[in-house]
């Protein structure tokens, strides 16, 4: 039994209840009890990645206690994946973090900042290694309100009610989840998913399971930010710090997406969600819509941290596009495109709170000339954003790739039109962007200077902007993982 299935999830947590105490002897410390949780977790994660592809799926029953009964953790190759992509994410967030936070935060607030944030992160590796429904729900409310907390900590003008507005539609999705949960223990008297897997299919013509899963839709739909459950995004994302929305864009909402694929896969199986009751191409209408209406309205959007949030809003549609066509090809462009647009929207974040470090700048029309002033900052906003676009050999290209081949697999040559045109839309952004920059005048002469950002801001800018072009070369790095995990979610 490998304990690195339970240390993976617990180092953050150790770590979030020593950060207050350090606190309150010294406040500097807390971030390197952050960068230490975040190291180890990133540690954990890859040795449970090796057991997986030599060993199978993992199982750790947690106190002794045997499942059902007691609570199972559970690492197959998709857990896998996501542990790896949360856990690098966010140890380049907490690096990032020293120096924005230091500027952008009020005294005495650092100490509850790096605790939020490793609850956060453990709430989040709690989610993807639960083999218990029930314990899925709860780790879930960890982070969310972790998260809720994050997003108001800077107190600045917007916060407190952009973390309401979260608060609010965040609760109603964790109430829907608890409901379909409790639904389906009464129906079943078990929680734990493989077990409830075996015991479902005796109930599916119950409307108490119907139920159940248009409230687990439902409930993760809204974590998940699907159209038009996504309203809370936008405001969240553009208010909260810098670091805090990198995690949020490329690791919270893909573990909404990621509950949303174990529910419907795991527990109620491909034949129910595809046949039986078609919730699966009822989704891939729903992504598509989402893909469609969020890239519109980065269009239009003058700030450019509400542009980013829109499209990524926009890049979870993809997301569950593909596992929704629930087809080889669809389910392994839909998986990679999590670790993927993890990459590439980490590093446009990143890059604008490196504008907002320097100079303030929120406004898309303020960027005019900061390609001559921070030029390896700008460089890497280029590259991340050729990723999303999707133009060959980035990252993005590969994922979309896929994604079109499983529209062609499923039949459904509409969804083709969808992702090509939504990568012309994402373009137009984008290339307005990377224009103003490099071509648009210098608009700072004499007010910022020609220099670039501390080493603890740029090293995380530089390793995710690389890996945009590296994993698109390299693509059967992070395929190990993906592969294996669509043959897992699909029975094979």
């Amino acid at each position: 039994m490998d304990d690195s299935i339970i240390l993976v999830v617990m180092t953050p947590f150790v770590g979030a209840y020593l950060s207050p105490l350090l606190g309150l002897w010294r406040e500097r410390l807390c971030h390197l009890v952050a960068v230490a949780a975040a190291l180890l977790s990133l540690f954990f994660s890859f040795r449970l990645a090796g057991s997986v592809l030599t060993s199978g799926t993992i199982r750790y029953w947690v106190g002794g206690w045997e499942p059902p009964w007691g609570i199972e953790l559970v690492v197959d190759p998709l857990s896998a994946f996501m542990c790896l992509t949360i856990s690098l994410v966010s140890l380049l967030a907490v690096i990032y973090s020293k120096n924005f936070i230091e500027k952008e935060l009020p005294g005495g607030k650092m100490t509850s900042y790096y605790t939020l944030i490793l609850l956060l992160i453990g709430g989040m590796l709690g989610v993807v290694v639960t083999g218990d429904l029930f314990n899925l729900f709860v780790l879930t409310e960890i982070f969310s309100v972790a998260a809720y907390a994050l997003v108001a900590i800077s107190g600045k003008r917007g916060s407190f009610i952009g973390s309401y507005r979260y608060l609010i539609l965040a609760s109603i999705g964790t109430s829907l989840i608890l409901l379909g949960t409790g639904y389906l223990y009464i129906i079943t008297g078990t929680l734990n998913m493989a077990d409830l897997s075996v015991r479902l299919p005796a109930f599916y013509d119950s409307w108490v399971v119907f139920g159940a899963l248009a409230f687990l839709l439902i409930g993760f739909g809204i974590k998940t930010a699907l159209f038009p459950l996504h309203t809370w995004l936008p405001g969240a994302y553009s208010i909260a710090p810098t670091p805090v929305t990198v995690i949020f864009s490329a690791a919270v909402s893909k573990v909404g997406g990621y509950s949303l694929i174990r529910v419907l896969f795991t527990i109620f199986g491909l034949e129910f969600i595809t046949d039986l009751v078609p919730v699966a191409p009822a989704l891939t209408w729903v992504a598509a819509a989402t893909i469609l209406v969020a890239s519109m309205f980065a269009i239009s959007q003058t700030s450019l941290m509400r542009m980013l949030a829109y499209s990524s809003v926009a890049h979870i549609g993809y997301v569950v596009l593909g596992v929704a066509l629930a087809v080889e090809m669809g389910m392994t462009g839909g998986i990679l495109h999590i670790f993927n647009h993890a990459l590439a929207t980490g590093c446009l974040f990143f890059c604008a709170g490196a504008v907002i470090y320097k100079t303030g700048i929120r406004r898309i029309d303020d960027l005019r000339g900061l390609g001559g002033k921070m030029p390896l900052t700008m460089a890497a906003f280029t590259l991340a954003a050729v990723s999303k676009v999707g133009i060959p050999p980035s990252a993005g290209f590969v994922s979309k790739f896929y994604l079109s081949l499983g529209a062609l697999e499923a039949g459904e040559w509409i969804f083709v039109i969808v992702i090509l045109l939504a990568s012309l839309m994402t373009a137009v952004f984008y290339l307005r962007v990377i224009n103003l920059i490099f071509f648009g005048g210098d608009k700072h002469e004499g007010k910022v200077q020609r220099d670039e950002l501390p080493l603890s801001m740029l090293v995380p800018i530089i390793i995710l902007a690389l890996g945009c072009a590296v994993f698109g070369i390299f693509v059967g790095i992070p395929l190990r993982l993906v592969e294996p995990a669509v043959m897992v979610l699909s029975g094979m």
